[in-house]
């Protein structure tokens, strides 16, 4: 795969579909790499005619690697941002955005559709209020604004994630770990395939396996604090999804962007948890599609006039 130097880093990225289309830029969440995108989803934006542009960030995959200071211990980190205290994480979300932007920049792409999931969606939004003449339109996926006042993920569910070691250090042991972790937030669908899970999974552990590069991510996530007063600066079309059953992400999460970005449509998916389910994606495509299609038109109707 490619690379690019940008921001002092060497990003690992992926490029689909036609040079000149409308560019849809794809940013992951926590401790996921690229190749977490559903095939199915991609596909669909290269038919719909776009530019598809999907990559590592820093301290996962194959993009470079933040080594030195370490992370916080994340109950520690919180403890200390509630007292005031700050400046204990490597890099924080603003970090990322300049990588996104560095990415851009050195594939001379001058705007793009930001499509984020989870943590990704938090880059998108502040790279969205940060760097507004960089985007064209904004897609956030069960993400939220770190506003301190909503519901975080239960006890059970951060323990597990954030705070529990694994029981082995085999390739073994830490894949079914990683698939157990994954299954505590994904959707609950009786139908779908578990070894589809399993195989993407292995792949991502035998392609790059970092722990101390997810707590940073992670701490990088505590460090940059309450999104919303950059979401007031946001003037590209936004839409909003989100999972009605998201145990990771609070679904108020997704509410408290939409209610303050000016004019973001939110869909919020029934029976949808934090993932990308195969059963609900037709769906989320589609919305992402006509979302950008729509940005596109309205944008050539403003050059027009």
């Amino acid at each position: 795969m490619p690379q690019v130097q940008a921001n002092h880093l060497t990003i690992e990225y992926e490029d689909f579909g036609p040079k000149n289309g409308p560019v849809v830029l794809l940013i992951m969440g926590l401790a996921a790499q690229m190749t977490f995108w559903p095939d199915a989803m991609i596909k669909s934006f290269v038919e719909a005619g776009f530019r598809v542009v999907r990559f590592d960030n820093r301290d996962i995959g194959l993009t470079s690697k933040v080594h030195g200071k370490r992370a916080p211990h994340p109950i520690a980190h919180v403890a200390a941002r509630f007292v005031g205290i700050k400046g204990l994480a490597p890099y924080t979300l603003h970090d990322m955005v300049a990588d996104t932007v560095g990415l851009m920049d050195a594939l001379q792409i001058k705007k793009a559709h930001l499509v984020g999931v989870s943590m990704g969606g938090m880059i998108s939004q502040l790279m969205s209020g940060t760097r507004p003449e960089r985007v064209a339109s904004l897609t956030s996926i069960m993400s939220g604004t770190l506003n301190p006042r909503l519901p975080g993920p239960s006890t059970r569910i951060a323990s597990a994630l954030f705070l529990s070691r694994p029981k082995g250090n085999s390739r073994d042991e830490l894949i079914a770990r990683a698939i157990e972790m994954y299954s505590l937030i994904r959707t609950n669908d009786p139908d779908d395939d578990h070894a589809e899970l399993k195989a993407k999974i292995t792949q991502g552990f035998d392609r790059s396996y970092y722990p101390s590069g997810v707590r940073r991510q992670l701490a990088a996530i505590i460090a940059t604090g309450d999104l919303r007063p950059h979401l007031k600066n946001v003037t590209a079309p936004t839409l909003v999804i989100h999972g009605a059953q998201d145990p990771l992400a609070s679904v108020e999460g997704g509410k408290d962007s939409a209610r303050n970005i000016k004019g973001a449509q939110l869909e919020i998916i029934d029976g949808m948890a934090h993932d990308l389910p195969k059963k609900q994606l037709p769906k989320i495509t589609q919305l992402i599609i006509t979302h950008v299609k729509s940005a596109e038109a309205n944008a050539a109707k403003s050059k027009a006039a």
